[in-house]
């Protein structure tokens, strides 16, 4: 199982947090790779489905997810409901106190960590339609440098729009497995 968690500081309060990222459907705001998100069953919490059209290179596939559990305003759990083993969950921790490189006019905020397991070998290659002599053990060991890359992006392009500010977002990333 390969593991990648991204965090870092928001400075809004912790519901707010909570709902932006409860938004699935506007996750393809963020990211180049997304083309777009429906949701598909559900109110947006628990046990609502999605379909998450990515498109990279000369292939498309939609992912199948699902929010599994939520605990406002501190957690958002999911999974991939098939083609492959992954799940993962937003986590949203309010400080007690601001930390020292707080922008000055932050009254709150809170730590917001984003973590994905998956099992690559668990991907069935034929959820995607390969042009001829590609093979899916080569679009994997393209795709998954991607997948680290792009939860990095994501998550800065979040920040700024929750905040409504331009600034330096540090990025705590750590990754466990041979994917990244």
């Amino acid at each position: 199982m390969d593991e990648l968690v991204v965090s870092t500081d928001v400075y809004v309060p912790p519901a707010a947090a909570y709902e932006f990222l409860l938004d699935f459907e506007g996750y393809s705001r963020y990211t180049e790779y997304l083309d777009r998100v429906s949701r598909t069953h559900g109110d947006g919490g628990a046990g609502s489905r999605y379909a998450l059209r990515f498109s990279w290179w000369k292939l498309t596939y939609t992912a199948r997810s699902e929010v599994t559990d939520v605990d406002p305003p501190t957690r958002i759990d999911w999974r991939v409901r098939k083609d492959i083993d992954a799940r993962g969950h937003w986590r949203i921790e309010p400080f007690e106190e601001l930390p020292e490189e707080a922008p000055a006019d932050a009254t709150e905020g809170c730590r917001v960590t984003f973590e994905v397991r998956f099992d690559a070998d668990s991907a069935d290659a034929s959820a995607v339609s390969l042009p001829a002599f590609v093979s899916f053990d080569w679009v994997l060991d393209r795709v998954k440098p991607l997948i680290r890359e792009e939860a990095e992006r994501i998550i800065e392009r979040a920040v700024r729009e929750l905040e409504g500010r331009n600034r330096d977002v540090r990025l705590d990333v750590r990754s466990d497995g041979q994917a990244f």
